[in-house]
């Protein structure tokens, strides 16, 4: 059997050696190709052909088509498949290649200054940028590559810089003011440049940071409550809406008209913790203080499973879909992660967070 393996492998070399000859003399290296000819002892004569670069286009193309089948969803069905996520094509670097940055230090690091505590943040769709809101009303847009940059350059390098490098490479790139009150969440546009922002003032609004001059928002929708969570349709044409009032809103980004579901018995019972789309737009997902997880249609709005007390009466603090749409990640109060399947309305796995030191007094994202 190894002999075989071996046979079969010898003569595929012998196969890839002779068109990488018959390449070279179609690409007028006839010095190349005789060498290598000569080198690898090629048994018969290797005529001028572009068979090779047929070959590697076939092959990048297929790999590309390949990868996007990967990476499409697939509707929830029975049984476990968790093989999908692991063997899904990504763009993360491997782990060994990450750097370890200290955000606070690389906050101060780049003198970005706030009048009061942090309390919200969001990366764009490619992570270069990032976005923090403040009690102190203010939204800021930083690049990420020069605020890790910045971070890193001793303070002894500043004092080299001129004040001209200085303001270029400063990762700020936006500063904007129009909330009265604490920034409570922020979410990138999907595909443009667009930032979302909701507030204690009861207000979210849409900054168009394209502008270099922008300070205030390109539009404001006002609620009747503490907003709490935000999240865009992948299309970005839609924008759902979670605040201290337990039924959730669905806002179209371009008319600012707002939708709710068609049936008022499918509305939590307490105010809205977290609330996110699955990767395709097919289904949202939304938890709530009432320490429910309920999964809705996304096109009606109807709420098509619930998980009830799924962290035994705990205060949910978030949830989020898996690439593939088949299972929702939670977090809650009771100091546990729990993964859950769709298909077979059932938590498949919960991992133990403070262990003995019982419920959590903070909200955790999961």
């Amino acid at each position: 059997m190894a002999n075989n393996v071996r046979g079969a492998s010898l003569k595929e070399r012998e196969i890839l050696y002779r068109l990488m000859i018959s390449q070279l003399f179609y690409d007028g290296y006839q010095t190349l190709a005789v060498n290598l000819s000569s080198l690898v002892k090629c048994s018969s004569g290797c005529p001028p052909s572009d068979r090779l670069l047929h070959l590697v286009n076939v092959g990048l193309k297929s790999e590309k088509e390949t990868k996007e089948t990967e990476t499409t969803f697939v509707e929830p069905s029975t049984g476990i498949d968790l093989d999908f996520e692991t063997e899904s094509a990504t763009n993360a670097p491997e782990p060994g290649s990450y750097e370890t940055v200290q955000f606070h230090q690389a906050i101060q690091s780049t003198t970005i200054v706030y009048t009061g505590p942090c309390r919200s943040g969001s990366f764009n769709n490619d992570g270069s940028l990032v976005a923090t809101g403040s009690v102190d009303a203010s939204i800021k847009i930083l690049d990420v590559e020069k605020m890790i940059a910045k971070s890193c350059i001793g303070s002894g390098d500043d004092s080299q810089l001129s004040q001209q490098n200085e303001a270029h490479n400063h990762p700020v790139i936006r500063t904007l003011y129009d909330h009265m009150e604490e920034v409570t969440c922020l979410q990138f546009h999907p595909t443009e440049q667009l930032l979302a922002s909701g507030s204690q003032d009861m207000t979210v609004k849409l900054y168009d940071f394209a502008k270099p001059s922008v300070k205030r928002a390109l539009k404001t929708i006002q609620e009747a409550s503490v907003i709490r969570c935000l999240s865009f349709h992948p299309s970005g044409d839609f924008l759902l809406v979670g605040t201290q009032h337990p039924v959730i809103r669905l806002y179209d980004v371009n008319t600012c008209q707002c939708f709710v579901g068609p049936n008022p018995g499918d509305q939590h019972i307490g105010p809205i913790t977290m609330i996110n789309y699955s990767n395709s737009g097919s289904m949202y997902v939304s938890a709530s203080k009432d320490g429910d997880i309920k999964i809705w249609d996304g096109v009606s709005s109807r709420c098509v499973n619930t998980f009830p007390r799924a962290h035994d009466s705990y205060e949910i603090c978030s949830v989020s879909f898996s690439r593939n749409g088949k299972y929702v990640l939670s977090s809650g109060k009771d100091s546990l992660v729990k993964l859950w399947e769709l298909s077979m309305s059932r938590c498949l796995i919960a991992y133990t967070g403070a262990g003995t030191a019982g419920k959590q007094l903070h909200r955790a994202q999961a």
